[in-house]
């Protein structure tokens, strides 16, 4: 697969950018280049690479390992009730009684 000039454009207008042509044709490069690479790494041969089932060596059969602060309690993150709905609103500079009322940023 190859990423063409049309598919740089193409998705530098749904992102809603301003590409210069110097920057598209980096842009060509760089994700060709990303795509080669990739490709490269398809034709080696991991038959003998037992998967992973972690990543990080950190957790432990137990789920966790104490010097880590992976697996914690939902409570240490601050969880608390949210703001009641009609408080949420009050301050709205517009709302239409249910939802938030905000300008279009997006014209198509």
């Amino acid at each position: 697969m190859k990423v063409t000039e049309q598919d740089v454009k193409y998705v530098a207008s749904l992102a809603q950018l301003q590409l210069t042509e110097d920057e598209q044709r980096r842009m060509l490069r760089d994700l060709n280049s990303i795509l080669e690479y990739v490709d490269r790494l398809k034709q080696l041969d991991t038959s003998n690479v037992p998967p992973m089932a972690q990543v990080s060596d950190r957790v432990t059969a137990h789920g966790r390992d104490s010097r880590s602060e992976i697996g914690r309690e939902d409570v240490l993150f601050g969880l608390r009730k949210s703001l009641p709905h009609e408080e949420a609103l009050a301050n709205a500079p517009e709302s239409d009684g249910s939802f938030f009322i905000v300008p279009k940023v997006i014209e198509r």
